[in-house]
């Protein structure tokens, strides 16, 4: 007969993993585990009888799924562990995570990203896991199957830890939409200046720079989140986990200490790190997959804050990894911000698996896991701002003038973006209109060492392509509106804003 195990200790998670033929241990005493699946699978992915941004299945179909995935638990030992999404009472959502226990990698990492729930409540999400479970008739024999009648996710054939992660906050997201709010794929920091505390929330798809870009410090700056936050009326922000899940490829200790410091301890878990048959570890290198990932606690990093301390939002900041001729920082109005942030326009990277990585991409809200009708995220946006002044802004995490390999484009380091952040945050950097998008760029950001990052224009009419500033001028502006008129929920003046 099938055992279950009843939240175990981190203690026992960690044993269960270190028992698993695909785990090793690292230079660092951590476990790294080589999984199958190295991405989410958005092609497999069904909301259950339900108007959705994608696919959907019907309630019979989600019936048959039930029963082979019930079948096989019945048949095979299981982890079941209990947490909150959110530690705010007002917003706390009590989750369970039922995991097959061949793959008890998982169940150790969710636990750390829960907060800790001890009530006996019954869930009010829950997330049903089988990696060792084809479906056969779906995309890759893989299913993850989304019934929000019953905030219930079924997710078999995937040994990628990201579908227990996101299983519970896809449905988070309809949560909180119910409550009047927007569940945001988001980070979340405060920044202390002369005025005070800053409250700066960070939004974009995974890979382009988000939890970079709130682990980065200025001015002694502290996280808070660094995936996903509930924006309500008012400007308030909610989080929903107690660690990370972050991207390991490329990371540096110079450039990003805290989440270095907080992955090479024993108690992170690794997936699909580099690693040598001594152990260790290569951040660098792409041999198995550059979507390398770690799961740590809060607690692990150098500084954190707890989003229950902190006021409302000042600042939202929308991340595009673009390649031509976005700036590094531009300011936005209300209905600038609702529309940009409805192109999500970017660079795709290997979080979203090889059809994505290196293509330019529009997913709305930067949030690919909003499992209603998209037009919705952005009419609520601009519903949000109207409650709370938020200053929006713009920055450009990749490249201006071209892509890479091309020696006549500039890449947007970490440093830039962080002086962007930090004059934002202090007031002081000089915006003029500019006149094809009439958003604000910068005319000069302190400690920013390259006036061509801040107005492409520039770099283009030196290198005498102006004709080629000019037709992607042209391009986006048409592109957009067209790409915005399809979202039929969405309110005319946010599609006039890019017009």
């Amino acid at each position: 007969m099938a055992k279950v195990f009843d939240n175990p200790t981190p203690e026992e998670l960690r044993t269960f993993t270190e028992a698993m033929p695909e785990a090793r241990l690292t230079e660092f005493g951590n476990v790294n585990v080589q999984t199958t699946v190295l991405s989410r699978s958005a092609g497999s992915t069904y909301v259950v009888d339900r108007a959705s941004s994608g696919k959907t299945m019907t309630r019979a179909h989600y019936d048959e799924v039930a029963a082979l995935q019930d079948a096989y638990l019945a048949e095979n030992d299981v982890i079941v562990v209990d947490g909150y999404i959110g530690n705010d009472p007002a917003m706390q959502t009590a989750a369970r995570l039922v995991m097959e226990m061949r793959y008890a990698n998982i169940a150790g990492m969710q636990q750390k990203l829960y907060f800790e729930r001890r009530d006996g409540r019954e869930p009010e999400v829950r997330v049903i896991y089988t990696p060792g479970l084809a479906a056969p008739g779906y995309p890759d024999d893989r299913v993850i199957a989304v019934d929000l009648d019953n905030y219930v996710t079924r997710v078999l054939n995937s040994d990628y830890f990201g579908e227990s992660k996101k299983g519970g906050l896809r449905m988070w997201n309809e949560i909180v939409y119910g409550k009047g709010g927007l569940a945001l794929h988001a980070g979340l920091k405060v920044i202390p200046t002369d005025d005070g505390d800053k409250v700066f929330m960070i939004i974009g798809l995974s890979g382009t720079g988000k939890t970079t870009t709130t682990f980065t410090t200025q001015n002694g700056s502290r996280p808070i989140q660094d995936d996903f936050v509930g924006l309500m009326p008012g400007g308030h922000a909610y989080g929903t986990e107690n660690g990370c899940f972050a991207k390991t490829f490329g990371l540096d200790a110079s450039f990003e200490p805290s989440i270095h410091g907080a992955v090479v301890k024993p108690s992170a878990y690794l997936e699909n790190v580099y690693q040598d048959e001594a152990g260790r570890v290569d951040f660098f290198n792409e041999h198995y997959t550059k979507n390398g990932r770690a799961v740590f606690e809060m607690s692990d990093l150098l500084a954190f804050e707890d989003a229950r301390n902190v006021g409302p939002v000042d600042y939202l900041l929308i991340l595009n990894r673009n390649e031509n001729i976005i700036p590094a920082v531009a300011k936005l109005t209300q209905e600038q911000g609702a529309a940009y942030f409805m192109l999500g326009e970017t660079t795709g990277t290997s979080a979203g698996g090889a059809a994505e990585d290196g293509k330019f991409l529009r997913v709305p809200g930067t949030n690919p896991f909003f499992p209603l009708p998209h037009g919705l995220q952005g009419n609520r946006l601009l519903e949000l701002l109207a409650t709370h002044p938020i200053e929006t802004y713009v920055l450009n995490t990749g490249r201006v003038g071209g892509p890479d390999g091309d020696d006549r484009s500039k890449k947007v380091k970490i440093p830039h973006t962080s002086a962007c952040v930090k004059g934002i945050a202090e007031g002081t950097i000089v915006f003029e209109t500019d006149p094809d998008f009439g958003y604000g760029v910068a005319s000069e950001v302190p400690g920013f060492d390259d006036p061509e990052l801040l107005r492409p224009r520039r770099l283009y009419e030196r290198q005498g392509r102006a004709d080629t500033y000019a037709a992607i001028v042209d391009t986006l502006k048409t592109d957009r509106v067209a790409h915005l008129q399809q979202f039929t929920q969405l309110s005319e003046e946010i599609i006039k804003a890019v017009g």
